[in-house]
């Protein structure tokens, strides 16, 4: 797999390319860049198939590389020092990342996902996702079983485990099964008006229309779902419908 390296720290380069050489000798460094400029001539000029990219570079950002290419025929993941805001952008938009210094077992579960995308892998709508949720989180990528899936956060009732699957159900009556587990979804939406009922939900509280005290404790949704509530977060549920 032929890779290039966009960081404009030469240490940073040099460290990441060593682990590349020791964790997978299929992925093949064929170039490196230091800068915004560079990294653009570097993708449009080499067409890689896979690329890391810092964000904060001397001339700019790893966004302003992304906006300026012409190829896009790529996977991508992100090299960053730890910015929260950025990291929850990047989970909102399915896009990989590493923090710095990179860790070895992450760089290689990192790789893993880059070779099981290697046919669905959509640059353009996990772009599209990230420009959105920059300044606001507004749109989830979701890796369905058939690709990427764009899906604005308010269209989505509840999402149902069906074992290490997540099933979304939308407003629309729409249903997306995701190839990511229940707790991964729990972590990245509870901030954003998401509460986990029960080990097998989790909803939006918008799309809560009440809560029903009969046989232990439901909620209805927007799609006429009954969804059980579970005894031990039935009071943290209730508060937080009631914005308590």
């Amino acid at each position: 797999m032929k890779a290039i390296l966009i960081d404009d720290e030469a240490k940073g380069r040099s460290a990441l390319k060593n682990l590349l050489t020791l964790l997978d000798d299929s992925v093949q460094v064929v170039a490196e860049a230091s800068s915004v400029a560079e990294g653009v001539a570097l993708i449009d000029d080499s067409e890689p198939e896979l690329v890391f990219l810092d964000i904060q570079m001397d001339d700019g950002t790893g966004f302003d590389v992304l906006e300026q290419i012409r190829y896009k025929d790529f996977q991508l993941i992100f090299v960053t020092a730890h910015d929260e805001y950025a990291l929850r952008a990047f989970r909102y938009s399915a896009i990989d990342y590493l923090t710095k210094p990179v860790d070895p077992d992450l760089l290689q579960d990192a790789l893993l996902k880059v070779r099981e995308n290697s046919e669905k892998y959509d640059l353009n709508l996990k772009l599209e996702a990230l420009v959105q949720n920059r300044s606001k989180v507004q749109k989830l990528a979701l890796p369905s079983l058939k690709g990427i899936e764009l899906v604005k956060k308010e269209e989505v009732v509840r999402c149902e485990s069906s074992n290490n699957y997540t099933v979304f159900h939308l407003k629309d009556k729409k249903q997306i099964v995701v190839t990511k587990t229940l707790k991964e979804f729990e972590e990245m939406l509870s901030p954003e008006g998401f509460f986990r009922i029960h080990q097998s939900h989790l909803v939006n509280l918008d799309a809560v229309v009440r809560f029903l005290k009969e046989d232990g404790g439901y909620a209805l949704m927007e799609d006429g779902t009954r969804v059980e509530v579970s005894r031990r977060k039935k009071e943290a549920f209730v508060q937080a419908i009631s914005g308590g």
